[in-house]
């Protein structure tokens, strides 16, 4: 007599639930627009048994989980360089900033440097 497990109906369909659970993670994942698109999901299934003394019966685990993208890094640049008393600071370059010796004119006329710090008059 061969015996065979129905995976959707074991343990009463909680593995085939919780694998269309992880399923519409791995789904909500990809459609998210601030993860990578061609990175690799993954689903994985794992079912640890653990006989008794007897060899007759094996108490069993079943774990599901899903492993996803990580959300997309948030891009910047930062300027480095020792304050008045020789301490290392850093300030983040303004949007579109390339070098921080680097002037910018605002729309209002207002000159700042790369990082946003106002060298005469207004800047936004």
């Amino acid at each position: 007599m061969p015996m065979e497990v129905d995976i959707n109906a074991l343990s009463g369909g909680a593995l085939a639930e919780k694998v269309n659970i992880e399923l519409r993670k791995i789904a909500e994942n990809v459609l998210d627009p601030n993860t990578k698109p061609d990175a690799v999901r993954t689903l994985t299934v794992t079912i640890k048994i653990k006989p008794n003394e007897t060899r007759q019966i094996g108490a069993a685990d079943i774990q599901v989980k899903s492993s996803l993208a990580p959300s997309r890094g948030i891009p910047t640049s930062f300027v480095f360089d020792f304050d008045h008393d020789g301490k290392a600071v850093l300030k983040e370059l303004t949007s579109g900033a390339t070098d921080p010796n680097q002037l910018q004119i605002g729309n209002d006329g207002a000159v700042a440097d790369g990082t946003g710090k106002v060298v005469n008059g207004r800047f936004r």
